[in-house]
């Protein structure tokens, strides 16, 4: 069955309600669908399987969760999720390869490529918002250049003192100043690099 983006001129809880029933009903009854759409959230709520297409091409055909941790080129990574790239540099620590980046060291190597993937070692590495955590203990700050209020979080584009642009959600009962600093921490566990971009 093709479904060309049918909710489309719905509104949110419509859309969201008749999403659940249709994967419902095709889980039912068994039947494959092929459903187009714009609409991120709408794709990960009914896809088992998701084709990114970029000018005509399919750049990535994968379940959600991978295209979302694990994604195969730079343009899914940007597209899926918010995410920037930051600058950094993959060296042999004493357990295996790391990366370090203008946030702290990513320590995990069974996802880490070796150093030799990249020219030095150098490659900007994916950060998502939800890799990034507000935490008042923390040495490395950020400045708050843009919030976002979304009901039970704030999406808050940060400045960092090195010059990088970074993004986090908030809990929204932390409802912070736009020029504010504050301390954010990495919390990986999907290191996903790319090479380095100009």
């Amino acid at each position: 069955m093709l479904l060309d983006e049918p909710f489309s001129s719905l509104d949110v809880d419509l859309r969201e309600r008749l999403a659940h029933d249709l994967r419902t009903i095709l889980k039912q009854t068994g039947t494959t669908a092929l459903f187009v759409t714009h609409d991120q959230q709408e794709a990960f709520a009914l896809g088992d399987v998701i084709g990114v297409m970029h000018q005509g091409a399919l750049e990535q055909w994968d379940s959600p969760y991978e295209l979302y941790h694990r994604p195969a080129t730079r343009f899914v990574a940007e597209f899926i999720g918010h995410a920037v790239f930051a600058p950094a540099q993959i060296i042999m620590c004493a357990h295996g390869p790391c990366v370090h980046t203008p946030l702290g060291e990513i320590d995990n190597p069974n996802e880490c490529p070796l150093p030799s993937a990249y020219p030095n070692g150098q490659c900007d590495v994916l950060l998502r918002a939800d890799d990034i955590l507000h935490d008042d203990d923390s040495p490395v700050k950020g400045r708050i250049e843009r919030k976002a209020f979304r009901g039970s979080e704030f999406l808050y584009t940060l400045r960092l003192a090195t010059g990088e642009q970074v993004l986090t959600h908030v809990p929204s009962h932390h409802d912070h100043h736009l020029g504010e600093w504050i301390g954010i921490r990495l919390q990986m566990d999907h290191v996903v690099t790319f090479p380095r971009m100009g």
